[in-house]
C-alpha cells in the first residue's frame, strides 16, 4: 500500500490528530471515504462510456429470416426411356470380335 509501513502510518495519523483535533478527524475520514467512492464511480462511468461507444460502432447482426420455400419445379412431359438391351444390343447374338487373319512374322524369327 504505497510503500508505507506500519510506523509511518501511525506517524501520519498522529500528525492529523494534532493538526485537526479529535473532533475533526471523523469528518475528515468521512470526506476522504466519500471522495474515494466518487472517484471509483467516475472510473466505472468512464469504462461504461467507452464500452457503449465500442458497442455502438459494431454493425448489428442482420436479422435471420425464415427460410424461403423452394419453388416448385416446372411441369414437364414424362421422358421416354430406353432399356439397356436396346442401347447395347442383343447380347444373345454371337458375333466375332475381329476377323481372323494370319499373323505375319516380321524379321528373322526362328522358333
Amino acid at each position: 500500500m504505497l510503500g508505507i509501513g506500519g510506523w509511518e502510518m501511525v506517524l501520519i495519523l498522529a500528525v492529523f490528530l494534532i493538526l485537526f483535533g479529535p473532533k475533526k478527524l471523523p469528518e475528515f475520514a468521512r470526506g476522504l471515504g466519500q471522495s474515494i467512492k466518487e472517484f471509483k464511480k467516475a472510473g466505472r462511468d468512464v469504462v461504461d462510456e467507452i464500452q457503449n461507444a465500442v458497442d455502438d460502432h459494431q454493425p448489428p447482426h442482420p436479422p435471420t429470416a425464415p427460410p424461403k420455400a423452394l419453388p416448385e419445379p416446372p411441369k414437364t412431359e414424362p421422358r421416354v426411356t430406353t432399356s439397356f438391351a436396346e442401347v447395347v444390343g442383343d447380347h444373345n447374338k454371337t458375333e466375332p470380335l475381329a476377323t481372323t487373319s494370319p499373323v505375319e512374322v516380321v524379321g528373322d524369327h526362328k522358333g
